[in-house]
């Protein structure tokens, strides 16, 4: 009696397992994203009429160009210490910057002088060197200097640094809510200390990514409700410009 249970046993439990398989759960890639961003497509019309670049091996963000034609569209390359190759992407700049810019080239008559940007007393060449180009109407010229007492290039050179900031910033956090969320409070206050500082071009051209960032649920909360108060206090300030124009 006792064989003849165990014999029943037995083909029971090879029916069932032949009925419900074992299933053997997919392995999790737990390993983190190499931080690669595809790059975004340059316009095909893009044709650089003036450009800026800044060096320094030493720096964390080594390497930075900005190119840009009369209608402010371009690109931005840059490297950064944790990344392989240089990262191009698309540029597009607000009509204030770019008026702004063009008001700054003219002003240093960069095409048709032969002025000396690189100070003759002060050598800086550890803070990096930056260059200048410009190509109109058959005409070229490029400046390469480390430190400058004309304003108009000093000018010309700060505006660019705060655009490749606010260019800059916005790929590492788009890299960060892909990747690495829990990044991306790290990145909001890198943000709003820059917009302290006065460290970017046109913060109200940030307005559309920022509100999409404060929306996107990929975000920790902490980060988004940073986003929120950064809108809040740009359309303040916007207003009071607004304000001040009338």
């Amino acid at each position: 009696m006792n064989r003849s249970l165990l014999l029943f046993a037995a083909v029971f439990l090879a029916l069932a397992a032949a009925a419900f398989p074992q299933t053997v759960p997919a392995k999790k890639n737990s390993r983190p994203s190499d931080g690669k961003a595809t790059e975004k497509p340059v316009p095909k019309e893009f044709v650089p009429v003036y450009s800026y670049e800044f060096e320094n091996p030493k720096f964390h963000v080594s390497h930075v160009k900005i190119e840009h034609d009369e209608d402010g569209i371009g690109k931005v390359t840059f490297r950064k210490l944790d990344y392989e190759e240089d990262i191009t992407e698309p540029l597009e700049l607000s009509e204030s910057t770019l008026s702004h810019l063009k008001v700054l080239w003219n002003e240093l008559n960069f095409l048709d002088s032969a002025e000396e940007l690189q100070s003759p007393e002060r050598d800086y060449g550890h803070l990096g060197t930056m260059t200048i180009a410009m190509s109109r109407g058959g005409k070229n010229r490029e400046a390469s200097f480390n430190w400058t007492e004309i304003k108009e290039a000093k000018e010309l050179t700060d505006e660019y640094k705060k655009i490749g900031n606010q260019f800059i910033w916005i790929f590492d956090i788009d890299v960060a809510r892909r990747n690495q969320p829990l990044e991306t409070p790290r990145i909001m206050k890198g943000l709003d200390s820059s917009l302290l500082r006065g460290a970017i071009s046109d913060p109200e051209q940030m307005l559309p990514f920022l509100k999409e960032l404060k929306d996107d649920e990929r975000l920790p909360l902490i980060a988004r409700n940073h986003a929120e108060r950064i809108i809040a206090r740009i359309e303040k300030e916007t207003r009071k410009k607004q304000d001040g124009q009338d």
